[in-house]
């Protein structure tokens, strides 16, 4: 796929706000969703703080009726169902009129997993995928993790920017256990500081690089 220089400025622009959302959105992941008409930006927004409404669901009604015939740039694949059985964002937007749907990288989660792009493309609607797909996955690598696995992915930070929270306990705890009980909870991405954690957790193969 041959991406233009707007294209990729925009999806730019998708990831940044989604990029300035991580460590609030869990247990969903930070997306960001920006709509194009005209070589335009007429709506933008990201996961809201705890993880509703979608980037998606507050774009669309932000465009109006300018939304008809847009492009619409998102870093995550739309949902294609809802765990709580409302309306997904595959639904809003094809309903919505847009005519272009540019994607980062797809969602492997149940209520994605390919149907997402295939609801939109029965509808018609021209969906193109893989824009900056390294950059959208590092969004959602917490997330994705947690499906997995059943745990938060831990890493070793500083100052913690950007994480759900920091991972607090005794280097000699069941860790795998401490993990799987936060991944309960819905966290995805944990962040511990160098020292005799962040070294029991490498010795069991639960930090990552």
């Amino acid at each position: 796929m041959s991406w233009s220089d707007a294209d990729q400025a925009f999806m730019a622009q998708a990831i940044a706000l989604a990029t300035g959302r991580m460590g609030e959105t869990w247990p969903n992941p930070a997306v960001g969703c920006v709509i194009v008409k005209d070589g335009r930006v007429i709506a933008q927004a990201a996961t809201a703080p705890g993880g509703r409404p979608h980037a998606e669901e507050q774009a669309v009604p932000a465009a109006g009726a300018e939304v008809v015939g847009s492009t619409v740039y998102v870093t995550l694949e739309p949902c294609g169902a809802r765990s709580s059985g409302r309306k997904s964002c595959a639904h809003f937007l094809t309903e919505a009129g847009v005519a272009r749907v540019v994607i980062a990288c797809l969602d492997p989660s149940p209520f994605a997993a390919g149907r997402g792009t295939e609801r939109l493309r029965a509808q018609g609607l021209t969906v193109e995928t893989g824009l900056m797909c390294e950059e959208g996955a590092y969004l959602c690598e917490g997330f994705l993790h947690r499906l997995e696995t059943g745990r938060p992915m831990v890493r070793v930070s500083e100052d913690g920017v950007g994480f759900d929270g920091r991972f607090v306990a005794s280097p000699k705890a069941d860790l795998v256990t401490e993990l799987k009980r936060l991944g309960e909870a819905g966290y995805t991405r944990l962040w511990t500081g160098s020292g005799e954690l962040a070294e029991a957790l490498e010795e069991q193969g639960l930090l990552s690089v």
